[in-house]
């Protein structure tokens, strides 16, 4: 194996939360984390019991076994599906639902402030390489597989693999693409044993209980991204490694060889500077190698990258430059994203060029940079304005919204007013406090900052303040004050 194809997947596990770093090319290139505390219930398979029937809605309320009861809609019970499928009136709740009536639901989203989670009837379950839906006698292939000749070669497998006695159907999942024959083989395998073990488990408990719960960050990481490019799995806990073994023999044993405790010294992370690669990851500036930089900025709408060639200075000529800059910039790019997980539309401002030659070897490393990303991305052309137009799907919360919240002080501007701003807007309400009230003293509480401006270059127009109101005006220091923030208080 080239050593350049190498890649390395580090898992990194505490009682409160499990991190998984991707590492390639001597490279972080994707960061994945699971906290214990907020780890969802979607995915989970459970018995439930319906509380109470809602035909008005056409909905029902069912107990799971949480805080809340859950809430199911017409639409995502199994039988309507299939009557909507065949082009048939769709049979009314109240008719295949009662209150008191055990079913097994699947829960598709999770609980949210005072709502209950959301449930379906319609069971599936995710392998490596194929989802398998017990109830739904059909095969589908993944849309991002747009070869027709494979799309019917892996559903002519998949149906050929098929048991005898198995009812349902399959979803073949991009990943089962250049998969072997055996490999499929044992995925359809393994989800037949998960669903097999459900339907035992639902035959002897009682209503609510679960009966399934989805696999955890590192047994999802052993499922979807270990491949032949995949040296090895260092995981910094013993117990843990010894736990995905386990698992590993049962549903992917070619994969036991490759996990390994690490029990070095240094942690795990450091090993592969992953620590700093988050901190870089949270910044809107990523430096390049070159002197050039990418500037990073994430709104509600889309994602803007704008390309600086900074100091970089190397190549002949400006044009020279411009383009050395845009290329390695490509590169950069197709790692930030799956780095810090951006999905949506993503707008990116390379530095202009004249060349078309240059555009398009620009593009042409952009496109193949994207290759190696398992998240589904289109890109444009250049556009008139010399922007390249792109869009990721969306899998998983971007890294910043996972580990970071809206500031408290600028209301997530990014940016706070200066110290004179907030002087000024304290001078402000005191006059207008002034005409309303009739205190002996106005005391301001503010930050260092503030203070520290009204003492120096606002003291002047503080004292003809004083002066122009007739009371008196102190200034004190709050530590609880950001400097935006202030308190006024009439003594």
């Amino acid at each position: 194996m080239e050593p350049g194809l190498i890649e390395d997947i580090l898992i990194n596990v505490t009682p409160f939360e499990t991190r998984v770093a991707l590492v390639s090319h001597g490279e972080v290139q994707e960061l994945h984390l699971e906290r214990t505390i907020q780890r969802g219930q979607v995915g989970s398979i459970r018995l439930g019991k319906v509380v109470r029937v809602l035909p008005g809605m056409q909905s029902a309320f069912v107990d799971i076994g949480l805080e809340r009861a859950a809430f199911i809609h017409i639409a995502d019970v199994r039988e309507n599906r299939h009557e909507r499928s065949i082009g048939v009136t769709q049979t009314p709740i109240e008719k295949l639902m009662f209150e008191g009536q055990t079913l097994m639901v699947q829960v598709i989203k999770d609980p949210l402030g005072t709502k209950g989670a959301r449930l379906s009837t319609q069971i599936s379950l995710a392998g490596r390489l194929l989802v398998y839906l017990p109830h739904d006698p059909h095969i589908g292939v993944s849309q991002r597989i747009e070869s027709e000749e494979d799309r019917q070669r892996l559903k002519s497998l998949v149906q050929s693999l098929m048991p005898e006695n198995v009812s349902g159907g399959f979803i073949v999942r991009t990943q089962a693409e250049d998969a072997p024959e055996e490999e499929i083989a044992a995925d359809i395998e393994y989800l037949l044993r998960q669903w097999r073990n459900i339907q035992a488990a639902a035959k002897v408990s009682p209503a609510p209980s679960l009966l399934y719960q989805d696999l955890t960050l590192s047994q999802r990481v052993l499922r979807d991204m270990v491949n032949p490019k995949t040296h090895r799995i260092l995981v910094d806990s013993r117990t843990e490694t010894l736990s995905l073994k386990q698992w590993a023999s049962v549903y992917n044993p070619a994969v036991v060889e490759k996990i390994q405790h690490y029990s070095g010294e240094r942690p795990l992370f450091d090993t592969a500077n992953v620590e700093e690669e988050i901190k870089k990851a949270l910044s809107r500036r990523v430096d390049l190698k070159s002197g050039g930089y990418l500037i990073i900025d994430q709104t509600e709408a889309l994602t803007t990258i704008d390309v600086n060639t900074g100091g970089f200075v190397g190549g002949r000529n400006f044009d020279d430059t411009i383009f050395r800059t845009n290329l390695e910039a490509a590169q950069a790019i197709a790692r930030q994203l799956r780095l810090r997980n951006l999905g949506g539309i993503i707008i990116v401002d390379f530095i202009d060029m004249v060349d078309e030659e240059h555009k398009n070897a620009v593009l042409e490393a952009l496109r193949r940079s994207v290759a190696e990303d398992r998240t589904r991305t289109t890109i444009s052309n250049f556009s008139q304005l010399g922007l390249v137009e792109m869009t990721r799907k969306r899998t998983r919360d971007a890294l910043v919204n996972q580990l970071c919240e809206p500031c408290p002080t600028c209301q997530s501007r990014g940016r706070v007013l200066t110290a004179r701003s907030v002087c000024y807007e304290i001078l402000r309400e005191i006059l207008r406090e002034a005409r309303q009230f009739n205190p002996k003293e106005f005391r301001v509480l503010a930050s260092r900052q503030v203070v520290d401006m009204f003492l120096e270059e606002e003291s002047q127009h503080l004292a003809m303040l004083g002066d122009f109101i007739g009371k008196p005006i102190s200034i004190e220091v709050s530590p609880d004050c950001t400097q935006e923030q202030y308190d006024l208080v009439l003594v």
